[in-house]
């Protein structure tokens, strides 16, 4: 289990969130690695090295509950939010 933090400086409350969420990293046989998050098929990206493919995981998160916020959507209930 990853936790990814999402800054929301440009959203009104101006406050930071942490969410506790599954994660696989899946080697590509070309180099790299696919993130994806079986509790948030929203969630694919990818990056050349797991460190990127981490943070390219948080800022896609990010977008990810920032359009459900957006949409006036409820997150998944099974994404755990850490207070």
């Amino acid at each position: 289990m990853t936790l990814l933090r999402i800054d929301w400086n440009e959203i009104e409350e101006q406050m930071s969130q942490i969410y506790k969420l599954p994660l696989v990293l899946e080697p590509q046989p070309e180099g790299g690695y696919v993130v994806t998050c079986p509790l948030l098929p929203e969630l694919i990206t990818e990056g050349e090295a797991i460190q990127a493919a981490l943070q390219n995981a948080n800022d896609a998160l990010a977008a990810i509950v920032d359009g459900f916020k957006r949409m006036n959507k409820p997150l998944p209930s099974a994404i755990e939010w850490m207070k």
